[in-house]
């Protein structure tokens, strides 16, 4: 009887994964949105300290001035980090938590390349010339093209090692059809 899960040894770019899906993670990494993070708090706490500073001169709470705290709250929670997965079969990228998720099939790929992105592209999910960019912070990324000529930038602060790990899984996807 075979295992549920395949006990392959782990290293830095290896997991057991179940059998059922016969892949193989051979990235994963998590950049934080420190900036992000910094600024939205920063705002955060001022809203707050707004909408209660009546109840330092004896006032109710400004209740509708909590609003734009309790958004900035959820973009805090849902947007604080850009986690990127790659497998033999495909890249998964989501941000904070993963509700925000896209992914891409390894097989749909022509080419990974490392770009710098635009300061005015800013982060988070952005439509660019010509594509999408995913970006939590700072302006490296990975460019992937698609064969129907649609490109993303993936925003990363280990651009090398993502594009190495998806040129990597090309070429394991490649060698799997031949």
């Amino acid at each position: 009887m075979k295992s549920e899960v395949d006990r392959r040894p782990e290293g830095p770019f290896q997991r057991p994964v179940s059998r059922d899906r016969q892949t193989l993670i051979q990235y994963e990494h998590t950049q934080p949105g420190t900036l992000i993070r910094v600024i939205l708090a920063t705002i955060l706490v001022v809203a707050s300290a707004a909408a209660f500073y009546p109840i330092l001169q004896g006032r109710e709470p400004e209740l509708p001035a909590l609003i734009p705290a309790a958004v900035l709250l959820g973009v805090l929670c849902l947007f604080h980090s850009l986690t990127v997965k790659v497998t033999s079969n495909d890249i998964v990228i989501s941000f904070g938590p993963g509700l925000f998720q896209k992914s891409f099939m390894i097989a749909d790929l022509e080419r990974a390349a490392v770009v710098r992105t635009r300061w005015y592209h800013g982060w988070g999910i952005k439509k660019i010339w010509g594509g999408w960019l995913f970006s939590v912070s700072g302006f490296d990324a990975v460019q992937i093209d698609l064969r129907n000529g649609k490109l993303y930038q993936i925003g990363t602060d280990e651009p090398q090692r993502l594009q190495e790990a998806i040129r990597q899984a090309m070429e394991e996807s490649r060698s799997f059809r031949r």
